[in-house]
């Protein structure tokens, strides 16, 4: 049933390779978990119930990309648009947190609208096939700049901005003990390397006090969600406030999900030769859902994950990855003692490898045109440096559109990238 459903032949995978990168997605990811009630209790939002939310809501998203998209692409609650939601719309500019979450809500809807209508698949599809291998080596530099600030093997720094961390820390150690043992397995072609590599490194964390063992029973019952559900301000919809940060919340979710989209798809070669993805609409809809089902719940923007790249590096290729990554968030809903105690030092080694294996699409693009290879360069570049994937695409095509018009080579431009490059302009001065 599974082999017909996921076509796992077809794909040239099997049940148990799709298995093994479910849950080497989810443990890549798991962090959101705990990190993201940490960051919405801030607003003075019950964190409890928004552990619950978060996990519900990437339950949700996953079984939808699952099942319907089928495709390896796992979804919850998105890194940066969770810190907007907190510390700019709430803690700066004053807002409540129901009021933030109208404006998650009214994003899902305006993205159901959009996906049903082809808009967002177009944006996808309009994207050049070279800017398409780029994001997805910018996506590999800033997964693996995640990973190394997670542990602290790259720190901030007053002087230079950044810097090398601590190296007697053992964590660090930890870390580079989990690099190395990935680095063999991968080498030695050992199926899992990965979560080979995670397990391991928690496990050696535990006498240096890098990895905490939970206290009390790991069986939990989840925590309610009413605090938090269904808390909407409708009476604010109509406001000049509100459609700024709906904007906000519109513009960086919609090209965070398709550069993730793009990147990720690239790597795992899905990717057909006319530059479209199979099943896009589809996998739109995902995020889509799950973020107007997750402001329901009582949680930020849901977004498609970078770190699916995990399991599309372990041979992840179609929905069986994700729904075994869904499976895995509800066990989280009441093993959640046991999957927070998996440490960033676990985790940062495979999103370091991974971001290694992102960078291979890069050998198909041509770099002896340099309407081409500059915007790739302005692609890969950027998104590490503004820690944004979609600030990477938009730098991208803005060098893309200005290269191509003022060489000569207009006829390279469809119109959807003379609308998008109006938007970024736009998006810059407003």
């Amino acid at each position: 049933m599974l082999e017909k459903f996921f076509n796992l032949k077809g794909n040239k995978t099997s049940v148990r390779t799709e298995v093994i990168a479910g849950i080497t997605t989810f443990m890549t990811m798991a962090y959101i978990l705990a990190v993201n009630p940490d960051i919405l209790s801030a607003t003075g939002m019950d964190k409890s119930a928004v552990f619950s939310a978060t996990t519900l809501s990437a339950i949700v998203g996953t079984l939808v990309m699952a099942l319907w998209a089928r495709l390896p692409f796992a979804l919850a609650p998105g890194m940066g648009l969770n810190a907007f939601f907190a510390f700019t719309v709430v803690l700066g500019m004053g807002y409540s947190w129901q009021f933030a979450l109208t404006a998650v809500f009214l994003e899902g809807i305006i993205f159901l609208i959009l996906t049903a209508f082809n808009v967002r698949e177009v944006i996808v599809n309009a994207i050049p096939m070279n800017l398409k291998h780029a994001i997805s080596a910018g996506i590999g530099l800033f997964i693996a700049f995640i990973g190394m600030q997670n542990t602290g093997l790259i720190v901030n720094s007053d002087a230079t901005l950044v810097a090398l961390g601590d190296m007697s820390s053992h964590t660090i150690w930890i870390t580079l003990f989990g690099l190395v043992l990935i680095g063999v397995l991968l080498a030695l072609k050992i199926r899992g390397a990965l979560l080979i590599g995670i397990f391991a490194a928690t496990v050696v964390g535990i006498p240096f006090g890098v990895t905490h063992l939970p206290e009390g029973s790991w069986l939990t019952l989840p925590p309610s969600i009413e605090p938090i559900a269904f808390k909407f301000e409708f009476s604010s919809i109509f406001t000049i406030d509100m459609m700024i940060v709906l904007f906000t919340f519109l513009f960086v979710d919609m090209f965070d999900t398709v550069g993730t989209l793009i990147g990720v798809a690239s790597k795992a070669d899905m990717i057909r030769e006319d530059g479209t993805l199979p099943r896009a609409k589809h996998a739109l809809f995902a995020d889509a859902i799950g973020t107007t089902v997750g402001s329901m719940l009582g949680t930020s923007t849901v977004t498609t994950y970078v770190e699916s790249a995990s399991g599309v590096a372990e041979g992840g290729r179609t929905g069986l990855t994700s729904l075994t990554t869904a499976g895995m968030f509800l066990l989280a809903l009441f093993l959640s003692p046991l999957f927070l105690m998996v440490p960033a030092a676990a985790t940062a080694p495979a999103l370091i490898l991974v971001g290694s294996f992102m960078m291979s699409p890069i050998l198909k693009i041509n770099f002896d045109d340099y309407t081409e290879s500059i915007p790739v360069f302005l692609t890969i570049i950027m998104m590490p440096l503004a820690y944004s994937i979609a600030e990477g695409i938009v730098f991208g095509m803005l060098g893309y559109v200005a290269l191509k018009l003022l060489s000569g080579k207009a006829k390279d431009l469809s119109w959807v990238m003379y609308i998008l490059t109006v938007l970024f302009v736009m998006k810059f001065f407003f």
